[in-house]
């Protein structure tokens, strides 16, 4: 299964994961947006723990991706893979493994995640997510 692709959009990024699973989702949205920073591969050097949650689906989508962006901003953070993924009562725990963004030539910066044509559904086995990332 494909984990991600990028739509056309007149001015931002814009792109839908698919996964099997919530969490499934949830890790290749936090892909695409890394994608979306750096697309080589990043080395597995840095390790942080996050948690956060949301009101709905989406809300917790939201919080999860910029809780990504926070720790590019502050910590030079560049997100490699998500690990140990639990979501549970809208709120998610998961191990975020990447490398010092300084080390990577970043080729687009993101001011943050938007509500701007969001939504997580589920189809059958398959879950789609989409996001629009400002730039």
């Amino acid at each position: 299964m494909q984990k991600f692709s990028f739509l056309e959009h007149t001015a931002d990024i814009k792109f839908q994961a698919f996964g099997k699973t919530r969490e499934e989702v949830f890790e290749n949205c936090a892909l695409a947006l890394s994608n979306a920073l750096y697309d080589g591969k990043i080395k597995e050097k840095k390790t942080y723990k996050i948690k956060t949650q949301g009101d709905d689906n989406e809300s917790l989508l939201y919080n999860f991706l910029e809780e990504l962006l926070f720790l590019f901003d502050t910590e030079n953070f560049l997100l490699s893979s998500v690990k140990e993924i639990k979501i549970k009562d809208n709120k998610i725990t998961a191990k975020l493994i990447g490398d010092n963004s300084e080390k990577y030539e970043i080729k687009t910066y993101i001011k943050a995640v938007t509500y701007n044509d969001m939504f997580i559904k589920k189809e059958k086995n398959k879950f789609t997510a989409q996001v629009v990332l400002d730039v």
